[in-house]
């Protein structure tokens, strides 16, 4: 298992180097100047149009809230909790600095991806629609780049299988449930102990997977609907209560993180020797896993969004990065660098480091802390898990077109699923970087080839609305 660890590490490492850490910095940049600063002059009207929905001639299968409430779900998850705590713990406070940064670029990525999702859409003659990078690639570049989509298709598949949207979710929600309270180990199979505790929890949160699972995006999206603002908002409320408890310790800690992101020095926490290389491919890279910025899978929830202009939609999908990490990623950031829990001594990590900053900032018992934080972190994930099954599906009906193909793929996302806290964390993280990362080369090809109709689509909408301002009405 020792040696198997040690391959992973390196492709990862090799995956997640200097040349894709650049091409998605590049991406949003390049992406900001086509869209015209769209992230710094729209946000406000983003937010807006986010609760309200569109009027006549809107076509989709659910409502744009909906859809967004299905990207968030896969968004907002073990990344926002976990993947934030990884990161500082490596890459020290400067990290937080990285994934902020990624982040306010990642903003005109994720609009330019919801934009084009619409754009090139698809109705099928059940009702249904379908798009994503997929058919952005093929119909907007071009049938000779269908090989492309193809590519994109059976990474996102590899992605949903076997790294963000099942082993890493439920290995996050057993971990954080066993370090509530201690049982017997009863597994130990492939680097991971596995207690009762966890293992009723992978049974439970396995079962209700599969119940929601098999109605679609519709039940998806209705699910999402009800728990995603829900579990947002209460987790919002714990993690700005820690920093308020520590705002005395609010200057240094921006110091800390100041410092950790542009000097070379070592990073407080983790690995002897992390420095600013560190701080930032873990902080690009935390930050991508949680928001997914570039990497293509929100657009394909966007699809679904019944709406008719483009513009308005890559907007709204635009708010999932806001919500996602300057907001979620940011408290958690700040409340394991106010309190100190990125440089424990126990050799904590993942969600235990976060579970510490709790324990350490409330009055009551650290076992409630560590309760109150588990549950969050399984509504996340659990959250995560729906949403990646609804765009796996979809890149399974690309490729095959058949109905048979997402069924079966449906049943081995389920077991999937329920594998996931048998591997050691460091090994799922490492997969997950890994179909991520993968994931993202195709979508970002096809994002830079396709700028132009992001900035026509972007110039002429404005242009419309000028003298017609929906939110006037």
């Amino acid at each position: 298992m020792e040696a198997f660890s040690g391959i992973i590490t390196k492709i990862d490492d090799f995956v997640w180097g200097w040349p894709l850490i650049i091409l998605i910095l590049a991406a949003g940049l390049f992406l900001t100047v086509r869209s015209g600063g769209v992230q710094f002059l729209h946000l406000g009207r983003a937010l807006k149009y986010m609760m309200k929905e569109e009027g006549d001639g809107a076509e989709g299968e659910v409502s744009s809230f909906q859809a967004l409430c299905t990207a968030l779900s896969a968004t907002v998850g073990t990344g926002n909790i976990v993947g934030v705590a990884t990161a500082i713990c490596v890459g020290g406070p400067g990290a937080l600095f990285w994934m902020l940064f990624a982040a306010t670029l990642g903003l005109a990525t994720k609009y330019s991806e919801g934009l084009l999702a619409v754009k090139y859409r698809e109705r099928h003659e059940d009702g249904h629609y379908l798009g994503g990078p997929f058919l952005y690639i093929e119909k907007g570049m071009g049938p000779k780049w269908k090989w492309l989509g193809k590519l994109f298709a059976i990474f996102g598949i590899a992605a949903g299988l076997l790294g963000i949207g099942t082993m890493t979710q439920i290995n996050g929600i057993v971990s954080a449930f066993q370090n509530v309270a201690e049982t017997p180990v009863v597994f130990n199979a492939l680097g991971a102990d596995v207690t009762v505790i966890g293992l009723v929890v992978a049974v439970v949160v396995t079962a209700l997977v599969a119940l929601v699972v098999v109605g679609g995006i519709k039940r998806i999206s209705a699910v999402a609907e009800k728990i995603v603002p829900f579990m947002c908002v209460l987790y919002a409320v714990f993690a700005l209560a820690i920093v308020l408890i520590n705002v005395k310790a609010l200057p240094e800690a921006i110091v800390a993180i100041f410092k950790g992101a542009f000097t070379f020095q070592a990073a407080l926490g983790g690995f002897a020797g992390a420095a600013i290389k560190l701080a930032m491919q873990k902080g690009i890279g935390r930050g991508i896993f949680s928001n997914e910025a570039g990497l293509g899978s929100a657009p394909i929830a966007a699809a679904a969004a019944r709406t008719k202009e483009p513009v308005r939609q890559g907007l709204v999908s635009m708010t999932g990065v806001f919500l996602d990490t300057i907001c979620i990623c940011t408290l958690t950031g700040l409340s394991i660098i106010l309190t100190g829990a990125y440089t424990n001594e126990e050799g904590l990590q993942g969600a235990a480091v976060t579970q510490l900053a709790w324990s350490r900032s409330f009055p009551w018992s650290p076992t409630i802390s560590n309760l109150l934080l588990a549950c969050c972190l399984g509504l996340f994930a659990f959250t995560t898990i729906l949403g990646w099954d609804y765009y796996s599906e979809r890149c399974v009906e690309y490729l095959t077109n058949s109905k048979k193909a997402v069924l079966v793929f449906r049943v081995l996302f389920i077991l999937f699923t329920f594998a996931g806290p048998f591997l050691a964390l460091d090994v799922v993280w490492n997969i997950a970087d890994i179909a991520n990362g993968l994931m993202a080369i195709p979508n970002l090809i096809a994002l830079a080839a396709l700028s132009g109709v992001v900035a026509k689509e972007t110039k002429d909408y404005f242009a419309k609305i000028k003298d017609n301002d929906p939110l006037k009405k």
